[in-house]
């Protein structure tokens, strides 16, 4: 083996080493090693149980190239049987060197004989390399074809260097394993992520889909930024790593819902169930004792049927003030006027027809929860920092704590828990915050209220933009302009199982 040759060993042994992405590392390895000997096709095969399945296809003088996008080529995979030297080489873990494959006998070469056939090209000499690690497992095999001279004449491929080939191919097969690992501990932790992400969604009726319906919103609007970006002539907003990490930070950022109490998650009314109840038979309580004043001749029949008349109103008015999404003014007053009306016990005492905390419940303006129960339910985001805290995140996924448990501060300081201002605040946490308000809105299965039509809901987004300064005008401009949760839609109708 020359210098020149060992050296660019050397050099391809870097370069593949030095690739982390899957596809991109198989497109580097056929590439380099059809370097070495100048060959002018190549095919890289990986074992798949009983067979070999194409994984990278190469044709110089035919102008195709397939499968680098990780899309395997359309073409039927080799059974694992001697009779075929890519098969053969791989079950005998050695090299197959052939000068010319139409006057082999040894081997079942009607596979390159009708690709010739059909497209006109002439398979004369090929190289088939095993790739196996330093422990020799065997991963799957490298198929050269056609070696070219100085002169650009097809020629039997060179015995020195077959050795160079033998020992990029060990070297790729190493690579391609350790890639492999990575591959699998990352599909690992985000399956664990996705797990996660579903028990929190899982533990209430009433947040069943929403990080789902965020990850594919946020997908989409991703992409549509890029293709902004791509259309300006601008670099992309987000590469590959940097839009994973961004949609890990959708997945983690309701984590911490895990331990907030169900009887909060799942308030769908502002009055405990224990609560309604007491007031309930409190209620009847009252229709009685008016009944037996009316026949004890202390009240009148008239006095009575207007008592019970006025307490079933105060009842569908408590009711109505119970279950509103929004309690308005005037609602609040009815509910007042009927806090400051009392009974009397059979011993005499007086009793207010509500208690002060079912007045309290009960005048809460917007939503279901009380104060308290607010500041238990807000504080899902001081948990999440604390959960993902244990979480050692890789340098690709480094934001991924801070983008989760910043996703309800707001640019004008008023979010929690931080309060955070603008300048405070990353462009993709500004995301996750569009994502979170826009999904909650629409979603139809809240406790506290029904789902609001998208129009009605983007006009909202735009007044917290634009009117309020909570979010940030820009985004939320193109994530109208996006129309991306429209994709998820129609991705739903046209799914098999919609």
């Amino acid at each position: 083996m020359t210098q020149k040759e060992m050296q660019s060993i050397l050099e391809i042994g870097t370069a593949i080493s030095s690739e982390k992405d899957y596809n991109r590392l198989l497109e580097m390895i056929l590439n380099r090693i059809m370097e070495l000997p100048h060959a002018d096709a190549g095919t890289l095969y990986l074992a798949d149980g009983d067979v070999l399945r194409f994984k990278i296809m190469r044709n110089n003088t035919m102008h195709t190239y397939e499968g680098g996008d990780g899309k395997e080529p359309n073409l039927p995979p080799v059974k694992l049987s001697r009779e075929n030297v890519c098969a053969m080489s791989y079950l005998e873990n050695r090299t197959v060197c052939i000068e010319n494959v139409r006057t082999s006998t040894e081997y079942d070469f009607s596979g390159p004989v009708r690709y010739d056939a059909m497209t006109g090209y002439h398979t004369q000499s090929m190289l088939v390399v095993p790739m196996h690690n330093r422990q020799g497992e065997r991963l799957g095999v490298i198929q050269l074809i056609n070696a070219m001279d100085a002169a650009g004449d097809v020629c039997a491929f060179p015995a020195d260097i077959i050795p160079a080939v033998e020992s990029v191919a060990s070297q790729a097969a190493i690579t391609i394993q350790n890639v492999l690992y990575i591959e699998n501990i990352k599909e690992l932790f985000e399956s664990f992520v996705r797990v996660m992400s579903s028990a929190v969604d899982e533990r209430t009726p009433y947040n069943a889909s929403h990080t789902r319906h965020m990850v594919e919103y946020g997908r989409h609007f991703i992409d549509y930024l890029n293709g902004k970006a791509k259309e300006a002539g601008q670099p992309l907003l987000f590469n590959t790593a940097h839009k994973h990490e961004l949609l890990m930070s959708v997945w983690l950022h309701d984590i911490g819902k895990l331990v907030i109490p169900l009887e909060v998650m799942n308030k769908d009314a502002r009055l405990l169930p224990e609560q309604k109840t007491a007031i309930l038979h409190r209620f009847e309580k009252i229709r009685l004792l008016i009944q037996i004043a009316s026949l004890k001749g202390e009240i009148s029949v008239e006095t009575m049927q207007e008592r019970e008349e006025e307490l079933q109103k105060a009842q569908e008015t408590i009711l109505r003030a119970n279950t509103a999404g929004f309690c308005p003014d005037d609602l609040r007053e009815e509910v007042c006027r009927i806090h400051e009306k009392t009974y009397m016990e059979e011993d005499g005492s007086e009793k207010p027809w509500l208690e002060e905390e079912e007045f309290q419940m009960l005048m809460i303006r917007r939503g279901t929860l009380s104060e308290e129960e607010r500041a238990v339910m807000e504080s899902h985001v001081v948990i999440t920092d604390k959960l993902l805290s244990e979480i050692r995140f890789s340098k690709e996924l480094s934001h991924v704590r801070e983008w989760a448990a910043s996703h309800h501060e707001l640019l004008n300081g008023s979010g929690y828990p931080k309060h955070l201002t603008a300048d405070q605040i990353p462009m993709e946490v500004r995301i996750i915050t569009i994502l979170d308000i826009f999904d909650a809105l629409v979603a139809d299965d809240r406790p506290y209220k029904p789902g609001m039509p998208v129009e009605k809901a983007l006009n909202i987004l735009d007044s917290m933009a634009n009117k309020e300064g909570k979010l940030d005008p820009e985004l939320t401009r193109l994530f109208v302009e996006s129309r991306c949760w429209e994709k998820v839609q129609n991705q739903k109708k046209s799914s098999p199982e919609a």
